[in-house]
């Protein structure tokens, strides 16, 4: 069991340790090797959501600055260029020109307090 667990772990790709997201709070990583598009993790509790940074309508990162993708009462992931806001759990926007549309959302793994994502998440 434990050589199955070491292959798992070495096919996905750690981010972080969970508690180097505060509560609340959101961060950015940058994209796999081969990759152009980065991700990024929002935390409410010990749950991460984590989506691919490209708004869904024009495909621009979300943030302009590291770590920043809430809006200021940190309720909804927002979008730096155009205003958009999505709902943290789901990713679909609310409001702005993609409303109804969806970030794209990474499958996570979170085992032993660390943040997996598959190897292609991203590209």
């Amino acid at each position: 069991m434990a050589r199955g667990r070491k292959l798992i772990e070495q096919e996905w790709r750690a981010l972080c340790r969970v508690e180097e997201i505060e509560d609340g709070e959101s961060k950015g990583f940058p994209p796999a090797p081969g990759g152009f598009t980065g991700l990024f993790g929002v935390r409410k509790g010990e749950k991460v959501y984590v989506y691919v940074n490209a708004c869904p309508h024009i495909g621009v990162p979300l943030n302009w600055r590291d770590d920043d993708f809430l809006t200021l009462d940190k309720i909804r992931i927002i979008c730096a260029s155009h205003g958009a806001e999505f709902k943290i759990a789901t990713g679909e926007c609310l409001h702005g020109p993609c409303a109804g549309e969806h970030l794209e959302a990474v499958t996570v793994d979170i085992r032993d307090g660390v943040v997996y994502v598959p190897p292609d998440a991203g590209l």
